[in-house]
């Protein structure tokens, strides 16, 4: 009757890491991708090329004119232009 559970409750909706565009992110930070936000007709293109909820990614740079974004994504580099970037969902790892 005393013992104690090791199971860990689960987190509040509330407590979970913030989902924000991959354009908001800042060069140089790893994140994860949460969803997908993009038009159904082009979300495969982009879930091809790696782009699946779960992946870790990095943003590596913005070109100089903030279009296209190079990220990092299983080893290799992909640039995005950032109408693309910005359907990209993530969050930050704690």
């Amino acid at each position: 009757m005393g013992e104690k559970l090791n199971t860990p409750l689960p987190k509040a909706r509330w407590m979970q890491a913030p989902i924000i565009p991959l354009t908001e992110v800042s060069a140089g930070v790893s994140c994860t991708i949460a969803q997908i936000d993009a038009p159904i007709e082009s979300r495969p293109r982009l879930m091809e090329m790696g782009l699946v909820p779960g992946t870790k990614i990095e943003l590596v740079r913005f070109a100089p004119f903030g279009d296209p974004v190079e990220i990092r994504v299983r080893g290799y580099h992909l640039s995005l232009r950032k109408h693309e970037a910005a359907h990209v969902l993530v969050s930050f790892d704690s």
